[in-house]
């Protein structure tokens, strides 16, 4: 075990400095930190319900934690808008290959012995495809969350991707996001006195 300084989790925490839905008018901003602690309670959420409700045998912890690491290569990335991201299959795979020469970016960082500690969830590839399933979940009902609050908050620009990223969710068609969707997702509509009781 050495002391070798690492600058991995300092370089992490700087995720909160980065704006996501950057080609879009925000009336409430939010940050990558922010939105990977969300996914992070979403993915647990999910995967408790599929194992609770659908029959499942996922690790619920080993994906609320890869679900935080999620969009951790963005601190040197920057947030990539989704538009450019699938714009076509070059870009694609373009940007797929800066996020893996970021992942071992960031994995350097780390003192060598832990490295392959954290590499699952820093490398998305590493995870089993059923963890990856629940998080990119968790990412497009995070997303929608967001549009809707942006909607409540009278910004019409979020309309469009609402309706995308609704009919992506539906189409998936995975039963742990329609029972988050039916049971937890309309509370989210509700003002702070509501909630209280």
């Amino acid at each position: 075990m050495g002391n070798v300084a690492s600058h991995f989790f300092a370089y992490v925490s700087r995720l909160r400095w980065i704006k996501r839905w950057g080609l879009m008018r925000n009336a409430i901003e939010e940050n990558v930190a922010t939105h990977s602690w969300e996914v992070a309670t979403l993915a647990h959420a999910l995967a408790i319900i599929r194992n609770r409700h659908f029959g499942g045998q996922v690790n619920t912890d080993r994906i609320a934690a890869a679900a935080l690491y999620h969009d951790a290569t963005e601190v040197i990335t920057g947030d990539m808008p989704t538009p450019v991201k699938y714009h076509s299959k070059v870009m694609r795979e373009a940007f797929g290959d800066i996020e893996h020469k970021a992942e071992a970016e960031l994995l350097a960082l780390l003192p060598e012995d832990l490295r392959e500690d954290f590499s699952p969830y820093v490398r998305e590839s590493q995870l089993p495809a059923e963890d990856k399933e629940l998080i990119k979940a968790a990412d497009r009902l995070s997303a929608w969350l967001k549009c809707q609050a942006e909607i409540r908050a009278g910004n019409k620009e979020f309309e469009p991707a609402a309706r995308q990223i609704r009919q992506r969710l539906d189409a998936d068609g995975l039963p742990e996001v329609a029972y988050f969707l039916k049971v937890f997702a309309p509370s989210y509509e509700q003002p702070l006195d509501n909630l209280l009781g």
